[in-house]
């Protein structure tokens, strides 16, 4: 288990090998109903390891929510987000620009705080049927970049440049919209998001393998209106109802969500231009 006292339970660039297949969990946002009921699932259940992909603790419960990952103990290998990044570097005068964010970065001790910024940016783990592959937070080589599931193949030509040629799957997070899609001889898959969904409610999550390295997309339905009302009653943020009536109920669409995210991978750039 990666904890404050210990070393990482995966150091960037590693290769360990697992044959029961790997849950990947992204983009938690400190909503513990939701990774209760993923967690709950049989196939997470029963996973060898369950991938963590950044963005774990921004958001309405963020301690509740570490201490539920941590219990996970040696199962978990953790990533960092950029919102994970940010809580770390959190100081006066320097807080996240999100202010859920921000609230919840006040509520880690320094040594919680010290061991999301021990997090590493990427992991490599040996997957059955699937050989390397990669995890990271937005793209492999920077966390907050964004890459979409209908970005031009010039922008995933830029992203995947650095990759080692043996790694043949990456999968990553961030934009909170799940996708799988081929390019330039790699499989990108995109979990999307267990707390902050767009398009609907519930949690969203992948299992890659074990049966012959198959990659699946999975969406596991809870009670979101009594999440938002234990999110309301136990945050002690005071935006916390609001923030839970926004995202844990997926007001926003995945189109809307495409529009909002698109610009920002140079589609827009004129040809022969950066972005």
């Amino acid at each position: 288990m990666t904890t404050p006292d210990t070393a990482p339970d995966s150091a960037p660039n590693s290769v360990r090998p697992y044959g029961a297949g790997v849950a990947v969990l992204s983009d938690i946002h400190a909503v513990l109903p939701a990774l209760e009921a993923v967690l709950a699932e049989p196939d997470v259940r029963a996973a060898d390891r369950i991938v963590l992909t950044g963005d774990l603790l921004a958001g309405p419960l963020p301690r509740q929510t570490l201490a539920r990952l941590r219990a996970l103990g040696d199962r978990a290998v953790w990533i960092s987000g950029n919102a994970d990044r940010e809580m770390a570097a959190a100081r006066p005068g320097n807080e996240p620009g999100d202010p859920m964010d921000a609230w919840a970065a006040g509520q880690l001790g320094p040594d919680e705080l010290e061991f999301l910024g021990s997090l590493p940016a990427t992991v490599t783990l040996e997957v059955p049927g699937l050989g390397p592959v990669l995890f990271c937070h937005a793209t492999p080589r920077d966390d907050t970049e964004i890459a979409l599931v209908d970005s031009r193949p010039e922008r995933w030509a830029e992203v995947l440049a650095g990759v080692p040629d043996a790694v043949r799957t990456v999968v990553c997070g961030h934009t909170h919209m799940p996708f799988v899609r081929f390019t330039h001889g790699r499989l990108v898959v995109n979990p999307g998001s267990v707390g902050m969904p767009y398009g609907r409610p519930g949690a969203h999550w992948a299992l890659l393998g074990p049966g012959g390295g198959a990659v699946t997309l999975r969406h596991t339905a809870f009670d979101h209106e009594a999440a938002c009302a234990r999110i309301a009653r136990e945050s002690g943020s005071p935006s916390a109802a609001a923030w839970a009536d926004t995202y844990v109920r997926a007001r926003c669409s995945a189109e809307e969500a495409l529009a909002a995210f698109g610009p920002g991978d140079g589609r827009n750039a004129a040809p022969g231009t950066d972005g």
